[in-house]
């Protein structure tokens, strides 16, 4: 047989095989998409719901055993005014994003440097934001429509928080430049489309009043020692515009807010400028 021959039998078997390995590869990755995606879910009684999250995976213990677990409630009887948190500190930028759909929630993350926010002198820097249906944390036992977290990382890892809370009325104006990409990534998990420059501070709105503890991520591995900080003005957001978070998830995710967790004696507080005067803080008419 002459090397033309042999030459052409390889690259004919060397395709084969590329072939068969393009076809068998989607559906390895679809399967790990499916099993990721069932990992955890949010249906209360379901082996893998909110209340087993802890016995599913080692690592996810904590959902079960710890004593700092987020959401809670933000209950007047445990929280103290606090003015020496001040406001808060946070530098935002503009940066390259792109928008993914997780299965369980969508989530806009930054590409490039969308800024900062400072904490007891520690920089977070801005990573991702999402959005959960109803809301997870709570005020005085009463959950909103829908609550948007800004998620932010040290260089040491460690995770702070900010908490948006929204009720159904006018749309949202955030949200709404990034409707169509939303629908783009409707039909599947782990899409993600680029959205362009998106700035972080349409996300952040307006409001200087907030509560502030200390607690833990709300999805597994629902790890503990994040800053949370929680805006205490109500924003709105259009029925359509929740809607479209919500059938854009997978089935089963449209209630995407992990149940309440025990307080446990944790120290809850809140910044009121008004209140703060005396401290040599300057009053805002967006609380």
């Amino acid at each position: 047989m002459c090397p033309t021959r042999h030459l052409r039998l390889a690259l004919s078997a060397l395709l084969a095989g590329v072939l068969l390995l393009s076809a068998v590869v989607p559906a390895a990755r679809a399967q790990e998409e499916t099993e990721h995606e069932e990992e955890f879910s949010y249906v209360q009684g379901a082996e893998n719901g909110p209340e087993n999250w802890g016995a599913i995976k080692e690592e996810w213990a904590a959902c079960s055993t710890g004593r700092m677990q987020s959401p809670i409630d933000l209950s007047d009887e445990d929280v103290s005014l606090v003015c020496s948190l001040g406001y808060l500190n946070h530098t935002y930028r503009a940066a390259e994003a792109s928008i993914v759909n997780r299965g369980h929630d969508i989530m806009v993350r930054f590409d490039g440097d969308a800024g900062s926010l400072v904490i007891n002198g520690t920089a977070y820097y801005l990573r991702q934001l999402h959005w959960h249906s109803p809301t997870e944390h709570a005020v005085d036992d009463r959950r909103y429509d829908m609550e948007l977290h800004m998620v932010h990382e040290s260089a040491e890892n460690k995770a702070a928080v900010i908490g948006i809370l929204y009720k159904i009325g006018r749309p949202d104006a955030f949200l709404h430049k990034l409707e169509p990409f939303i629908r783009r990534i409707a039909d599947g998990p782990d899409r993600e489309v680029r959205v362009g420059v998106v700035d972080p501070w349409g996300a952040r709105g307006k409001g200087c009043a907030y509560y502030r503890y200390m607690g833990s991520l709300t999805t597994p591995p629902c790890t503990e020692g994040v800053i949370w900080t929680i805006i205490k003005k109500v924003r709105t957001v259009s029925r359509c515009q929740l809607e479209l978070l919500r059938e854009a998830v997978h089935d089963g995710m449209e209630d995407n807010a992990r149940p309440l967790q025990e307080v446990n004696n944790r120290d809850i507080g809140i910044f009121r400028p008004r209140p703060c005067k005396h401290y040599g803080l300057f009053p805002s008419a967006a609380e």
